[in-house]
């Protein structure tokens, strides 16, 4: 946290711990929906499934950058 005239701001880093855990679980219940659908999408299955394989591989990159920066904040909670 940093100080500023008014009060005390996060800093980006203390921003990117809570974004991070957000984003990935937005992406896995994307990824989900994206199987779900593809199951009924006749011949654009394939590309459907190809979508959500590239939100999952974009979720191990992102807990890889999580993990480098040490982690979720404790109180970071997802909604």
């Amino acid at each position: 946290l940093r100080r500023v005239k008014g009060g005390i701001m996060p800093t980006d880093l203390e921003k990117l711990l809570v974004l991070l855990p957000h984003w990935c679980e937005h992406n896995a219940e994307h990824a989900a929906e994206f199987r779900a659908w593809a199951e009924k999408a006749d011949v654009a299955r394939a590309d459907i499934l190809e979508a959500a394989e590239h939100l999952e591989r974009a979720n191990r990159a992102l807990e890889a950058a999580l993990e480098k920066l040490g982690g979720p904040l404790p109180t970071s909670h997802h909604h």
